[in-house]
C-alpha cells in the first residue's frame, strides 16, 4: 500500500510540470480573414512603353496594329471552308448554313475531318452560328485561319449554354477575352484586369484599332497570375467580324507555336432555331 502511494506521488510530481508547460504554451492566433482574400490582379500600364513583369520586351505604344503575328502552322490535311457572309465555300461547292438542307449536306462533307475556317473581311460571328454549331458536333477538329498571315488557331467551340457550363466548372482562373467594340476586357474568376479607365475595358481601342500589343501584354500578366490555368475563352460580341476574332487569338501566342494557354475556346451565339426551340 505504501509503495502504491509513493508511486502515485511520483506520478503527480512528473505530471504537474507537464501540465504547467501545456497550460503555458502560447496558442497561435488564427489568421485574419483579410489574409484569405485572393491575391489582387496585376494592372496594365498607361505609359508610352512598359517592361513586362515576366522580363519580356517592352510593350510598344506607338503603333497598335504593328505587332508580330504568331500561331500554329496551317493544318495540311484540313478541308478549307471559305466564309463569305451567309455562304460557305468548300472547293467549288457553295453552301448556305442557315438553310437546314444545305447545312446537312455540308455536315456530311466535313464529318470526322479537320476543318480550316478561312474568314473574309465582312463575315460576322452572328452569320456563322449554325455553321459553328454543326462543326462542333461533326468535325474532328476546327481551326481558324489568321487573315493576315499563314497561321491558324485550333479551337474548342462553345455556344452560350456551353460557355455558361464552362464558367460553372470549379477551376482556377476561368480566363476570358471579352471582345467589344471599344476594346478587350480581360476577365477572370476574381474580377477584371484593371485598365487605364476603371469604367472601361482592360485594353481600350487606340487610334480606332485593336491594341493587340497591349492585349498580348495583358495576357502575359494573366498567365503569370494564374499559373494553373490551361484554357482561355475568346468571347466576341456577336457583331464582331470573324477575321477580327482571329486577329485577337493571335495575341495569345508569344512566338510561333507557343501559346500562353494550351486550349483556345471561341464562344459563338446560339443558333436562332435552337434558341427558339428552347
Amino acid at each position: 500500500m505504501r509503495s502504491a502511494s509513493l508511486a502515485l506521488r511520483g506520478f503527480v510530481v512528473v505530471l504537474c510540470p507537464l501540465l504547467a508547460a501545456v497550460g503555458c504554451r502560447e496558442e497561435k492566433a488564427a489568421e485574419p480573414l483579410q489574409s484569405l482574400k485572393p491575391e489582387p490582379l496585376p494592372s496594365l500600364s498607361t505609359g508610352a512603353s512598359q517592361a513586362p513583369e515576366d522580363g519580356g520586351p517592352p510593350v510598344p505604344r506607338d503603333a497598335p496594329g504593328s505587332v508580330p503575328v504568331y500561331g500554329e502552322a496551317l493544318p495540311s490535311n484540313a478541308l478549307r471552308l471559305s466564309l463569305a457572309g451567309e455562304q460557305v465555300r468548300l472547293g467549288s461547292e457553295a453552301f448556305e448554313p442557315a438553310r437546314p438542307e444545305s447545312l446537312a449536306l455540308l455536315a456530311e462533307r466535313v464529318k470526322g475531318r479537320e476543318v480550316l475556317l478561312v474568314p473574309d473581311a465582312d463575315t460576322f460571328l452572328a452569320q456563322v452560328s449554325e455553321l459553328l454549331a454543326m462543326l462542333r458536333d461533326s468535325a474532328k477538329a476546327v481551326w481558324l485561319a489568321h487573315p493576315d498571315a499563314p497561321v491558324a488557331y485550333p479551337l474548342v467551340l462553345r455556344d452560350e449554354d456551353g460557355f455558361r457550363a464552362w464558367l460553372a466548372e470549379v477551376a482556377p482562373g476561368k480566363l476570358r477575352i471579352i471582345q467589344r467594340a471599344d476594346g478587350f476586357e480581360l476577365s477572370t474568376s476574381v474580377g477584371k484586369l484593371p485598365g487605364p479607365d476603371a469604367n472601361g475595358p482592360s485594353v481600350p481601342v487606340r487610334e480606332g484599332r485593336q491594341d493587340l500589343a497591349m492585349l498580348r501584354h495583358g495576357l502575359r500578366l494573366l498567365e503569370g497570375r494564374f499559373k494553373q490555368s490551361e484554357d482561355i475563352c475568346l468571347v466576341p460580341s456577336f457583331g464582331t467580324e470573324v477575321s477580327q476574332a482571329a486577329r485577337a487569338l493571335g495575341a495569345v501566342y508569344t512566338a510561333p507555336g507557343e501559346p500562353l494557354f494550351d486550349t483556345l475556346c471561341l464562344v459563338f451565339p446560339t443558333p436562332p432555331h435552337v434558341r427558339d426551340a428552347g
